[in-house]
């Protein structure tokens, strides 16, 4: 007969036995991070993890660029952390998040970056791990070669150009168009921030070129700025760029007052954020370009979003505006990742995430206005 304590001895170590086997044989716990359903895309019986690190996080635009990532986690399998700092000016500690990163030893990290020179220590030390980086949204401009797998970012020379289809099909504009000829052209006019920022620079050309092509470049000169200028012999449609001295909200304004003022103009452009600002400002919030209006009949178009340019759409003053897709960015920018993790042969190293127009129509679409932040 066994003793009590050599009893209690053989059931505490069944009780034992029976908790390993439970457990898988092996005690461990599954992995119960963000973004992970259990797979192993890897195949290598653990779940990648993906840093992930953004330009910001409480912007809306951020947040929505985290719910694609999180959504892509969870489709893929994989484990993601999203990070990024309290503005888009806190580059040191951004750099610490990515320094933060780095000490888990990820599989891959998608990085915006705030500063490409501020973050080069990083990206080499990934290179030289096997880290395989991922730029998303405006990426990592001039990254040291070989640094980056690919980027996920809007193609804005595209995004520009939903533009300019969407006001060629325009009733009202199709109507100033039949009745235009080179003795009384029409006029269109295109406020941008600048002239030499790459994606500013895309959305200003993207709208002029695709509008020139619709039109007919024998119809069309494009004149107020020799980076966009156009000649053509007889133009029944005359598109001026306005360029401000500097991007202050002021200045932009005033730009746009010069264009509304003249009285020609059949519609304005404004290729970002800034310039959209400049026009609604300009136009008391957008409602003068309601009918009756002082602006009634211009058509006013966007770019971007922002609380103020959503209202001016959503009544039917702006007659729409354009939008990026950050739901996308979010989601491409960890499926890329897992791809470089497995080491995916890329075709393109830039991968669009798109853009979507957005009017009074359709702005109540959950797919659409979750995208129009504010």
């Amino acid at each position: 007969m066994l003793s009590k304590n050599r009893l209690a001895m053989l059931l505490a170590s069944l009780f034992l036995c029976l908790t390993l086997a439970a457990c898988g044989g092996n005690g461990t716990q599954g992995n119960t991070s963000t973004g992970t359903d259990g797979g192993d895309p890897a195949g290598n019986g653990e779940v990648p993890y993906i840093a992930v690190v953004s330009k910001g996080f409480q912007h809306q635009f951020w947040q929505v660029v985290k719910k694609g990532a999180e959504q892509a986690a969870a489709d893929l399998g994989v484990e993601i952390t999203f990070d990024g700092p309290p503005t888009e000016s806190d580059i040191a500690i951004q750099v610490d998040m990515l320094k933060s990163a780095l000490d888990k030893n990820p599989a891959a990290i998608a990085l915006a970056a705030l500063d490409t020179e501020s973050v080069t220590e990083q990206l080499t030390a990934c290179m030289n791990n096997g880290i395989p980086v991922v730029g998303f949204d405006s990426g990592v401009p001039n990254a040291p070669a070989g640094s980056i797998y690919a980027t996920a970012s809007t193609n804005n020379t595209a995004a520009a150009a939903l533009a300019a289809d969407m006001l060629y099909e325009n009733p009202a504009f199709t109507q100033k168009l039949a009745a235009a000829s080179a003795s009384a052209p029409i006029y269109v006019g295109v406020l941008s921030q600048d002239a030499t920022s790459d994606s500013i620079v895309s959305r200003t050309s993207g709208f002029i070129d695709r509008l020139v092509e619709l039109v007919g470049a024998s119809d069309v000169q494009v004149t107020g700025h020799d980076k966009f200028a156009k000649e053509a012999s007889s133009a029944k449609v005359i598109i001026t760029v306005s360029v401000p001295a500097t991007t202050a909200a002021a200045d932009m304004k005033s730009g746009a007052e010069t264009m509304l003022t003249s009285g020609r103009y059949a519609a304005i452009y404004g290729s970002n954020e800034n310039s959209a600002g400049g026009i609604l400002a300009a136009s008391n919030d957008g409602s003068d370009f309601a009918e009756g209006g002082k602006y009634g009949d211009i058509i006013a178009i966007g770019f971007d979003a922002g609380k103020t340019q959503r209202t001016a759409v959503e009544n039917g003053w702006f007659y729409g505006s354009v939008t990026q897709d950050p739901y996308s960015i979010g989601y491409k920018a960890v499926q890329l990742a897992v791809d470089a993790i497995n080491d995916v042969p890329i075709s393109d190293p830039i991968v669009d995430t798109g853009a979507k127009w957005y009017n009074s129509e359709n702005l109540s679409d959950p797919s659409i206005s979750e995208l129009v932040y504010e």
